[in-house]
């Protein structure tokens, strides 16, 4: 069921993204090279608590998943591209690290992800993060009632496109508010005016992510890491975004 919120719901909502905010800001200044992910997941859990916000991962057992997360933060390094499993890695330079993150406050939740390199840059990575972040403004761009999902997925898909990057449409955006995966479903690829019409109050999390030289994924066997199928790289940039009558308003948007 596809859930609309009032502008006082979507207020509501701004505390939890302005969590979830600060800690993509703080993780991505603790990230560097020696840090293990276990300590980037411990920085996260630290300030859910300090923040008095729950997580959105810890207890997530969805049918994809071989047992509840157990953590609550997502780190996928290099050709690990979604929902990467903390453990026990210590950052080298040049990874490519992504980190995704969901907090509920209130009983409302906010979700986002960004992409950072560690240490030395490699050329390719910069531009393959710079398109994913490219693909998630021109999506919120289009993020306007009278628009359709379809616009925001085509969005997305052009960008991949003109980079030459394939696009998987396995797993993508979705509905946001009480809890973190909701209706509707928001593909990285789509046809422009097709799909449900954006109408004031829905709120979604716009999440593009790319891999370098495939749009085929496997499981880890920890049973939660997708991996690419050639090694090549992901990066993935997500933000939780409300419909309003007076256009796209991103919740998870640093202050």
């Amino acid at each position: 069921m596809i859930e609309l919120k009032t502008p006082t719901e979507i207020e509501e909502m701004r505390p939890a993204g302005a969590v979830v905010a600060s800690v993509l800001a703080a993780l991505a200044d603790a990230a560097d090279v020696g840090v293990s992910l276990l300590d980037l997941d411990a920085l996260a859990h630290r300030m859910i608590r300090e923040a008095g916000a729950t997580s959105c991962y810890i207890d997530y057992h969805p049918s994809f998943g071989a047992s509840p997360f157990g953590k609550v933060l997502c780190t996928s390094v290099n050709d690990a591209v979604l929902h990467g499993l903390p453990h026990d890695y210590r950052l080298k330079d040049g990874d490519l690290l992504s980190v995704d993150f969901a907090v509920s406050v209130d009983g409302w939740v906010a979700d986002a992800a960004r992409s950072m390199i560690v240490g030395t840059p490699r050329a390719e990575d910069q531009r393959l993060i710079a398109a994913t972040e490219q693909a998630l403004a021109a999506a919120i761009d289009v993020a306007k009632v009278g628009n359709r999902i379809g616009d925001i997925s085509a969005a997305i898909g052009a960008v991949a496109r003109e980079h030459g990057y394939p696009v998987n449409t396995d797993f993508g955006g979705h509905g946001v508010g009480r809890t973190m995966h909701g209706e509707p479903h928001v593909p990285n690829n789509g046809r422009a005016g097709r799909g449900l019409p954006l109408r004031p109050g829905l709120v979604i999390a716009i999440e593009p992510w790319f891999m370098a030289g495939t749009d085929k994924i496997f499981t880890d066997p920890d049973g939660w890491t997708l991996r690419s199928v050639d090694g090549s790289r992901g990066a993935h940039s997500e933000h939780t975004v409300a419909i309003t009558a007076d256009g796209p308003v991103v919740l998870t948007a640093a202050s």
